[in-house]
Protein backbone atom coordinates (compact mmCIF):
# COMPACT_ATOMS: atom_id res chain seq x y z
CA UNK A 1 0.00 0.00 0.00
CA UNK A 2 0.96 3.63 -0.41
CA UNK A 3 1.30 5.97 2.57
CA UNK A 4 3.14 9.52 3.48
CA UNK A 5 6.29 8.49 5.73
CA UNK A 6 7.77 11.25 8.16
CA UNK A 7 11.56 9.82 7.63
CA UNK A 8 12.92 13.52 9.17
CA UNK A 9 11.58 16.05 11.20
CA UNK A 10 11.45 19.46 9.21
CA UNK A 11 11.33 17.71 6.06
CA UNK A 12 8.16 17.00 3.57
CA UNK A 13 6.62 13.60 4.04
CA UNK A 14 7.91 11.04 1.67
CA UNK A 15 5.46 8.63 -0.16
CA UNK A 16 6.25 5.06 0.26
CA UNK A 17 5.12 1.28 -0.30
CA UNK A 18 4.67 0.11 3.10
CA UNK A 19 3.35 -3.76 3.78
CA UNK A 20 0.37 -4.11 6.76
CA UNK A 21 0.76 -6.95 9.06
CA UNK A 22 -2.20 -9.00 9.18
CA UNK A 23 -5.20 -8.53 11.70
CA UNK A 24 -4.39 -10.12 15.27
CA UNK A 25 -7.32 -10.94 17.64
CA UNK A 26 -8.49 -7.64 18.16
CA UNK A 27 -7.03 -5.60 15.21
CA UNK A 28 -9.43 -4.22 12.45
CA UNK A 29 -8.21 -3.88 8.60
CA UNK A 30 -9.29 -0.74 7.30
CA UNK A 31 -9.56 0.60 3.79
CA UNK A 32 -9.11 4.06 4.27
CA UNK A 33 -11.07 6.32 2.29
CA UNK A 34 -10.08 9.75 3.80
CA UNK A 35 -8.06 11.54 5.96
CA UNK A 36 -7.80 15.06 7.30
CA UNK A 37 -4.82 17.09 8.18
CA UNK A 38 -5.11 18.21 11.47
CA UNK A 39 -2.56 20.90 13.10
CA UNK A 40 -1.46 18.30 15.47
CA UNK A 41 0.07 16.17 13.15
CA UNK A 42 2.31 19.12 11.18
CA UNK A 43 3.71 19.30 15.14
CA UNK A 44 5.46 15.97 15.05
CA UNK A 45 6.13 16.88 11.53
CA UNK A 46 7.88 19.79 12.28
CA UNK A 47 9.58 18.32 15.00
CA UNK A 48 7.92 20.06 17.93
CA UNK A 49 6.68 17.13 19.52
CA UNK A 50 8.90 13.94 19.32
CA UNK A 51 8.06 10.57 17.98
CA UNK A 52 9.82 7.43 17.10
CA UNK A 53 10.62 7.41 12.82
CA UNK A 54 10.24 6.81 10.45
CA UNK A 55 6.20 6.80 11.12
CA UNK A 56 3.08 7.41 9.23
CA UNK A 57 1.34 10.36 10.84
CA UNK A 58 -2.57 10.94 9.81
CA UNK A 59 -5.09 10.58 13.06
CA UNK A 60 -8.42 11.96 11.03
CA UNK A 61 -9.71 9.27 9.21
CA UNK A 62 -12.70 6.89 8.04
CA UNK A 63 -13.22 4.25 5.66
CA UNK A 64 -14.83 0.46 4.92
CA UNK A 65 -13.46 -2.77 7.15
CA UNK A 66 -11.91 -5.07 4.88
CA UNK A 67 -10.87 -7.78 7.77
CA UNK A 68 -11.02 -8.19 11.15
CA UNK A 69 -9.21 -10.22 14.03
CA UNK A 70 -10.70 -13.58 15.29
CA UNK A 71 -11.98 -11.99 18.80
CA UNK A 72 -13.04 -8.57 17.34
CA UNK A 73 -17.27 -8.20 18.12
CA UNK A 74 -17.59 -4.20 18.11
CA UNK A 75 -17.08 -4.00 13.62
CA UNK A 76 -17.63 -6.11 10.91
CA UNK A 77 -16.29 -6.91 7.46
CA UNK A 78 -17.91 -4.14 5.20
CA UNK A 79 -18.59 -1.65 7.96
CA UNK A 80 -18.16 1.83 7.70
CA UNK A 81 -16.06 3.45 10.44
CA UNK A 82 -14.46 6.48 11.21
CA UNK A 83 -11.29 6.20 13.55
CA UNK A 84 -10.12 7.83 16.96
CA UNK A 85 -6.89 8.57 18.35
CA UNK A 86 -7.91 7.79 22.06
CA UNK A 87 -7.96 3.90 21.25
CA UNK A 88 -8.90 2.87 25.14
CA UNK A 89 -8.18 -0.66 26.84
CA UNK A 90 -11.26 -0.71 28.33
CA UNK A 91 -10.36 -1.59 31.87
CA UNK A 92 -8.17 0.63 33.57
CA UNK A 93 -9.12 3.34 36.34
CA UNK A 94 -9.72 5.98 33.16
CA UNK A 95 -11.88 3.54 31.55
CA UNK A 96 -13.76 2.05 34.16
CA UNK A 97 -14.53 5.71 35.73
CA UNK A 98 -15.86 6.79 32.23
CA UNK A 99 -12.64 8.58 31.37
CA UNK A 100 -11.63 6.99 28.41
CA UNK A 101 -9.77 9.90 26.22
CA UNK A 102 -7.27 9.74 29.25
CA UNK A 103 -6.70 6.18 28.64
CA UNK A 104 -3.07 5.24 27.85
CA UNK A 105 -3.82 2.43 25.56
CA UNK A 106 -0.65 0.27 26.15
CA UNK A 107 -3.24 -2.89 25.16
CA UNK A 108 -4.26 -1.46 22.08
CA UNK A 109 -1.02 -1.55 20.57
CA UNK A 110 1.39 -4.84 19.84
CA UNK A 111 4.07 -5.99 21.75
CA UNK A 112 7.45 -5.42 20.98
CA UNK A 113 8.00 -8.65 20.99
CA UNK A 114 5.21 -9.02 18.04
CA UNK A 115 5.80 -8.04 14.30
CA UNK A 116 5.01 -4.31 13.85
CA UNK A 117 1.58 -3.45 11.77
CA UNK A 118 3.87 -1.57 9.22
CA UNK A 119 7.32 -2.06 7.38
CA UNK A 120 8.91 -1.30 4.69
CA UNK A 121 8.29 -3.25 1.55
CA UNK A 122 11.75 -3.36 0.46
CA UNK A 123 13.17 -4.71 3.77
CA UNK A 124 11.15 -5.51 5.85
CA UNK A 125 12.41 -2.73 8.66
CA UNK A 126 9.46 -1.43 11.02
CA UNK A 127 7.88 1.76 10.51
CA UNK A 128 6.18 3.60 13.16
CA UNK A 129 2.22 3.86 14.11
CA UNK A 130 2.05 7.61 15.56
CA UNK A 131 -1.05 7.97 17.55
CA UNK A 132 -2.51 4.21 17.27
CA UNK A 133 -3.99 4.51 13.13
CA UNK A 134 -1.21 5.68 11.09
CA UNK A 135 -3.75 7.47 8.59
CA UNK A 136 -1.96 8.76 6.23
CA UNK A 137 -1.85 5.59 4.21
CA UNK A 138 -4.80 3.35 1.99
CA UNK A 139 -5.16 1.15 5.19
CA UNK A 140 -5.02 0.83 8.78
CA UNK A 141 -4.62 -1.45 11.17
CA UNK A 142 -6.17 -0.56 13.89
CA UNK A 143 -7.20 -1.90 17.61
CA UNK A 144 -10.99 -2.39 17.58
CA UNK A 145 -11.29 0.40 20.17
CA UNK A 146 -9.51 2.90 17.49
CA UNK A 147 -12.71 2.33 15.35
CA UNK A 148 -16.41 3.11 15.23
CA UNK A 149 -19.21 1.64 13.15
CA UNK A 150 -20.93 4.63 11.82
CA UNK A 151 -24.24 5.03 9.46
CA UNK A 152 -22.89 3.77 6.18
CA UNK A 153 -24.99 6.92 3.83
CA UNK A 154 -22.86 9.44 5.99
CA UNK A 155 -19.94 10.42 3.34
CA UNK A 156 -16.99 9.05 4.31
CA UNK A 157 -14.89 12.31 3.48
CA UNK A 158 -17.10 14.36 6.28
CA UNK A 159 -17.22 11.16 8.47
CA UNK A 160 -13.17 11.51 8.60
CA UNK A 161 -13.41 15.15 9.82
CA UNK A 162 -15.53 13.96 13.00
CA UNK A 163 -12.53 12.14 13.79
CA UNK A 164 -10.65 14.57 15.53
CA UNK A 165 -11.18 18.44 14.42
CA UNK A 166 -15.15 18.17 15.23
CA UNK A 167 -14.74 15.44 18.17
CA UNK A 168 -12.59 17.59 20.18
CA UNK A 169 -14.18 20.65 19.23
CA UNK A 170 -17.82 19.38 19.94
CA UNK A 171 -16.77 17.58 22.90
CA UNK A 172 -14.87 20.84 24.50
CA UNK A 173 -19.11 22.05 24.35
CA UNK A 174 -20.89 18.99 25.20
CA UNK A 175 -18.31 17.13 27.82
CA UNK A 176 -15.72 19.79 29.09
CA UNK A 177 -17.57 22.84 29.21
CA UNK A 178 -21.24 21.12 29.76
CA UNK A 179 -22.86 24.53 28.27
CA UNK A 180 -26.21 25.46 29.07
CA UNK A 181 -28.53 27.03 27.02
CA UNK A 182 -27.83 30.92 26.74
CA UNK A 183 -24.51 31.17 27.99
CA UNK A 184 -21.67 33.18 26.68
CA UNK A 185 -18.77 31.55 24.62
CA UNK A 186 -15.48 32.68 23.16
CA UNK A 187 -13.54 30.62 20.82
CA UNK A 188 -10.19 31.41 19.81
CA UNK A 189 -8.67 30.12 17.12
CA UNK A 190 -11.20 29.16 13.97
CA UNK A 191 -9.04 26.40 12.23
CA UNK A 192 -11.06 22.65 12.17
CA UNK A 193 -11.57 22.34 15.63
CA UNK A 194 -12.53 26.17 16.08
CA UNK A 195 -15.15 25.86 13.50
CA UNK A 196 -16.18 22.29 14.91
CA UNK A 197 -16.50 24.25 18.39
CA UNK A 198 -18.44 27.42 17.19
CA UNK A 199 -20.94 24.81 15.36
CA UNK A 200 -21.01 22.78 18.75
CA UNK A 201 -21.77 25.90 20.66
CA UNK A 202 -24.72 27.04 18.10
CA UNK A 203 -26.31 23.32 18.32
CA UNK A 204 -26.04 23.14 22.36
CA UNK A 205 -28.09 26.82 22.23
CA UNK A 206 -25.07 29.32 23.36
CA UNK A 207 -26.99 32.84 23.69
CA UNK A 208 -23.52 34.46 22.28
CA UNK A 209 -20.67 33.12 20.35
CA UNK A 210 -17.48 35.23 19.66
CA UNK A 211 -14.99 33.92 17.40
CA UNK A 212 -11.45 35.28 17.40
CA UNK A 213 -8.78 34.79 14.29
CA UNK A 214 -6.50 36.74 12.36
CA UNK A 215 -7.77 35.90 9.12
CA UNK A 216 -10.67 37.56 7.87
CA UNK A 217 -11.47 34.42 5.85
CA UNK A 218 -11.78 32.24 8.89
CA UNK A 219 -14.07 34.68 10.51
CA UNK A 220 -16.49 34.60 8.02
CA UNK A 221 -16.39 30.65 7.95
CA UNK A 222 -17.21 31.12 11.79
CA UNK A 223 -19.77 33.61 10.73
CA UNK A 224 -21.64 30.84 8.82
CA UNK A 225 -21.14 27.94 11.55
CA UNK A 226 -23.16 30.01 14.23
CA UNK A 227 -21.19 33.07 15.20
CA UNK A 228 -22.56 36.12 16.43
CA UNK A 229 -19.52 37.94 16.42
CA UNK A 230 -16.26 37.19 14.80
CA UNK A 231 -13.15 39.66 15.78
CA UNK A 232 -9.85 39.99 14.49
CA UNK A 233 -7.06 38.67 17.18
CA UNK A 234 -5.59 42.04 18.42
CA UNK A 235 -3.53 43.39 21.63
CA UNK A 236 -7.63 44.98 22.33
CA UNK A 237 -9.06 41.73 22.10
CA UNK A 238 -9.95 40.77 25.49
CA UNK A 239 -11.13 43.76 26.54
CA UNK A 240 -13.82 44.12 23.50
CA UNK A 241 -14.81 40.85 24.68
CA UNK A 242 -15.47 41.87 28.18
CA UNK A 243 -17.28 45.08 27.25
CA UNK A 244 -19.22 43.55 24.53
CA UNK A 245 -20.43 40.93 26.92
CA UNK A 246 -20.99 43.47 30.05
CA UNK A 247 -17.82 40.99 32.29
CA UNK A 248 -16.82 38.82 30.18
CA UNK A 249 -17.98 34.77 28.90
CA UNK A 250 -19.00 31.76 30.31
CA UNK A 251 -16.88 29.52 28.34
CA UNK A 252 -13.54 30.56 26.40
CA UNK A 253 -12.40 27.70 24.44
CA UNK A 254 -8.74 27.68 23.08
CA UNK A 255 -8.20 25.64 19.49
CA UNK A 256 -5.16 27.54 18.28
CA UNK A 257 -2.22 26.07 20.46
CA UNK A 258 -0.57 29.25 20.57
CA UNK A 259 0.76 30.75 23.99
CA UNK A 260 -0.92 34.23 23.39
CA UNK A 261 -4.20 32.56 22.77
CA UNK A 262 -4.18 30.73 25.80
CA UNK A 263 -3.68 34.33 27.48
CA UNK A 264 -6.23 35.37 25.48
CA UNK A 265 -9.22 32.74 25.98
CA UNK A 266 -7.96 33.23 29.69
CA UNK A 267 -8.34 37.63 30.04
CA UNK A 268 -12.14 37.25 28.60
CA UNK A 269 -13.38 35.14 31.27
CA UNK A 270 -16.54 36.37 33.80
CA UNK A 271 -16.54 35.78 37.31
CA UNK A 272 -17.06 32.59 37.51
CA UNK A 273 -15.70 31.22 33.96
CA UNK A 274 -13.83 28.12 32.40
CA UNK A 275 -10.95 28.55 30.16
CA UNK A 276 -10.68 25.01 27.87
CA UNK A 277 -7.93 24.48 26.06
CA UNK A 278 -7.87 22.36 23.60
CA UNK A 279 -4.58 23.61 21.23
CA UNK A 280 -1.03 21.58 21.51
CA UNK A 281 0.49 24.32 23.38
CA UNK A 282 4.94 24.44 23.56
CA UNK A 283 5.87 21.84 25.52
CA UNK A 284 7.32 23.96 27.65
CA UNK A 285 4.46 26.80 28.12
CA UNK A 286 2.14 27.09 30.82
CA UNK A 287 -1.13 29.03 31.05
CA UNK A 288 -2.23 30.22 33.96
CA UNK A 289 -4.73 31.92 35.94
CA UNK A 290 -3.86 34.74 38.58
CA UNK A 291 -4.31 35.10 42.61
CA UNK A 292 -6.90 37.55 41.30
CA UNK A 293 -8.48 34.98 39.08
CA UNK A 294 -9.19 32.23 41.67
CA UNK A 295 -10.38 34.96 43.86
CA UNK A 296 -12.86 35.39 40.91
CA UNK A 297 -13.81 32.06 40.94
CA UNK A 298 -12.18 31.60 37.45
CA UNK A 299 -11.48 27.85 36.51
CA UNK A 300 -9.01 26.88 33.55
CA UNK A 301 -8.64 23.22 32.22
CA UNK A 302 -7.52 20.73 29.31
CA UNK A 303 -9.80 18.52 27.33
CA UNK A 304 -7.85 15.95 25.79
CA UNK A 305 -9.65 15.12 22.32
CA UNK A 306 -12.87 17.00 23.80
CA UNK A 307 -13.15 14.30 26.60
CA UNK A 308 -14.84 11.92 23.75
CA UNK A 309 -16.65 8.74 25.01
CA UNK A 310 -15.98 7.81 21.10
CA UNK A 311 -17.97 4.76 20.51
CA UNK A 312 -21.20 6.56 21.39
CA UNK A 313 -20.30 10.44 20.54
CA UNK A 314 -19.54 9.65 17.22
CA UNK A 315 -22.29 8.19 15.85
CA UNK A 316 -24.44 11.00 17.62
CA UNK A 317 -22.20 13.48 15.21
CA UNK A 318 -23.23 11.68 12.53
CA UNK A 319 -26.25 11.70 12.96
CA UNK A 320 -26.16 15.29 13.72
CA UNK A 321 -24.82 15.93 9.55
CA UNK A 322 -27.26 13.96 8.35
CA UNK A 323 -30.22 15.86 10.09
CA UNK A 324 -28.39 19.14 8.90
CA UNK A 325 -27.13 20.30 12.60
CA UNK A 326 -23.46 19.67 12.07
CA UNK A 327 -22.38 21.60 8.92
CA UNK A 328 -19.03 19.52 8.27
CA UNK A 329 -19.34 21.06 4.42
CA UNK A 330 -17.96 24.33 5.31
CA UNK A 331 -15.39 23.26 7.71
CA UNK A 332 -13.68 20.91 4.36
CA UNK A 333 -11.75 23.56 2.32
CA UNK A 334 -10.62 20.96 -0.25
CA UNK A 335 -10.07 17.58 -0.88
CA UNK A 336 -6.52 16.28 -2.28
CA UNK A 337 -4.88 13.34 -3.07
CA UNK A 338 -2.13 11.83 -1.12
CA UNK A 339 0.33 12.49 -3.67
CA UNK A 340 -0.48 16.52 -2.49
CA UNK A 341 0.07 16.05 0.78
CA UNK A 342 3.16 18.37 1.55
CA UNK A 343 1.26 21.27 -0.40
CA UNK A 344 -1.39 20.90 2.02
CA UNK A 345 0.25 21.17 4.98
CA UNK A 346 1.98 23.79 3.57
CA UNK A 347 -1.88 25.99 3.05
CA UNK A 348 -2.29 24.92 6.83
CA UNK A 349 1.04 27.38 7.72
CA UNK A 350 -0.52 29.92 6.14
CA UNK A 351 -3.40 29.98 7.49
CA UNK A 352 -5.91 30.97 5.25
CA UNK A 353 -8.45 28.08 5.34
CA UNK A 354 -9.81 25.15 7.28
CA UNK A 355 -9.48 21.67 6.15
CA UNK A 356 -8.03 20.16 3.88
CA UNK A 357 -8.97 16.23 3.65
CA UNK A 358 -7.07 13.32 1.87
CA UNK A 359 -9.26 11.57 -0.58
CA UNK A 360 -7.58 7.94 -1.50
CA UNK A 361 -10.05 7.79 -4.90
CA UNK A 362 -8.52 10.72 -6.27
Amino acid sequence: MKAAVLVQPGKPLEIHDLSVSKPGPHEVLIRTAACGLCHSDLHFIDGAYPHPLPAVPGHEAAGIVEAIGSEVRTVKVGDAVVTCLSAFCGHCEFCVTGHMSLCLGGDTRRSPKDAPRLSRTDDGSTVNQMLNLSAFAEQMLVHEHACVAINPDMPLDRAAVIGCAVTTGAGAVFNAAKLVPGETVCVVGCGGVGLATVNAAKIAGAGRIIAVDPMPEKRALAMKLGATDALDAGPDSAAQIVEMTKGGVHHAIEAVGRPASGDLAVATLRRGGTATILGMMPLNHKVGLSAIDLLSDKKLQGAIMGRNHFPVDLPRLVEFYMRGLLDLDTIIAERIPLSGINDGFEKMKQGHSARSVIVFDQ
